[in-house]
């Protein structure tokens, strides 16, 4: 054997695998990296993508939220204004009729005033009527005791 003959060989087989390998093996290999690239730069853009999407989406949300606080805010206001002006138109028809009983009390004790004192007027001249029966005892006469105390009467 001789070592010349056989690096000589080896180089041969050597080149003829390299030659198997470009034409046959490397192309596939090649292609499949190609491919997994492409499919990552696809995966890397669909990601930035989603993150854009994602961001557009979140500023959406963020102003929509923003819009519901002042619309929920401006709903509040206006709830606690009807609140008030029902508090307040509660309080007028309280007022209204606290001044409708007291005024109908006033006109009534007015009355009970008015029939206490023809009562007590009756019940002065019943008896100014008894007393002056009794002091006058011995005088009779009816029609000028009458007109006595009819006068009597009204003075009262």
């Amino acid at each position: 054997m001789n070592i010349n003959g056989t690096l000589i060989a080896q180089a041969i087989v050597f080149a003829l695998l390299v030659l198997f390998t470009m034409k046959f093996v490397w192309p596939p290999i090649a292609a499949a990296l190609d491919e997994r690239a492409g499919k990552i730069a696809d995966g890397l853009a669909a990601a930035d993508k989603a993150k854009s999407e994602l961001s557009s989406a979140n500023k959406r949300v963020e102003e929509e939220l923003a819009k519901s606080r002042t619309e929920t805010a401006t709903r509040l206001a206006d709830a606690e204004r009807r609140g008030q002006a029902i508090v307040e138109e509660a309080k007028a028809k309280a007022t209204a009729e606290a001044n409708k009983i007291i005024a109908a009390a006033q006109a009534e004790a007015q009355q009970q005033t008015v029939k206490a004192r023809e009562v007590l007027r009756e019940q002065v001249a019943a008896l100014a009527v008894k007393g002056a029966e009794q002091i006058l005892r011995k005088e009779v006469n009816a029609g000028v005791h009458a007109e006595l105390l009819g006068r009597l009467k009204t003075e009262l």
